[in-house]
């Protein structure tokens, strides 16, 4: 077994400009979408806020879901599940209340063909009640008993709910070989 010295902490050199480094170039192809979703958890009452997808949902029509979307170009994941979740319920939480729950890596997904990321938070600090702000997305939003939750359920975030509420592992592969 290698005799690692303890790294004692060598400052570390800071730039004298404000100049931006050089930019990479692109990729050729995105490799992953990159999502966040978010597990409202009232501890007190064990219940979680879910909402379930319209007819007219891009995908999983009249299944249940977690508040999930994807992230804009820029946009730290913070800001996005923050965003996303408001949009979706009107539940205002805020980026540092925010819990890492569970990450969630797709092989592919319906708007991403080269994988996604999902990011799921987990939030026990919010203001407002559950609504649906995106009635042409989703045919209800509301609070389930975290016993209770519906069999037709998205089946990763599904998965990751499931695993945050049991503090099972908090990583979850998707669709890889």
């Amino acid at each position: 077994m290698p005799n690692n010295q303890a790294d004692e902490g060598n400052p570390v050199a800071e730039p004298t400009t404000d100049a931006r480094p050089q930019d990479l170039k692109p990729a050729l192809e995105s490799m992953t979408l990159l999502v966040a979703a978010v597990i409202v958890h009232d501890k007190a009452t064990n219940r979680v806020v879910l909402l379930q997808r319209s007819e007219n949902a891009k995908f999983a029509q009249g299944m249940w879901d977690l508040p999930v979307g994807k992230s804009e170009p820029g946009e730290p994941i913070t800001q996005t599940a923050v965003r996303e979740l408001y949009e979706e319920t009107g539940l205002v939480v805020k980026p540092e209340a925010l819990k890492v729950a569970h990450i969630i890596h797709g092989a592919w997904g319906v708007e991403a063909p080269n994988g996604f990321l999902t990011v799921v938070f987990a939030a026990h600090e919010w203001s407002g009640e559950p609504e649906n702000r995106e009635p042409r997305k989703h045919a209800q939003v509301r609070w389930m008993d975290a016993h209770d939750i519906p069999e037709q359920f998205v089946a990763t975030t599904n998965s990751a709910l499931h695993l945050y509420l049991a503090d099972g592992t908090q990583v979850s592969l998707d669709g890889w070989q």
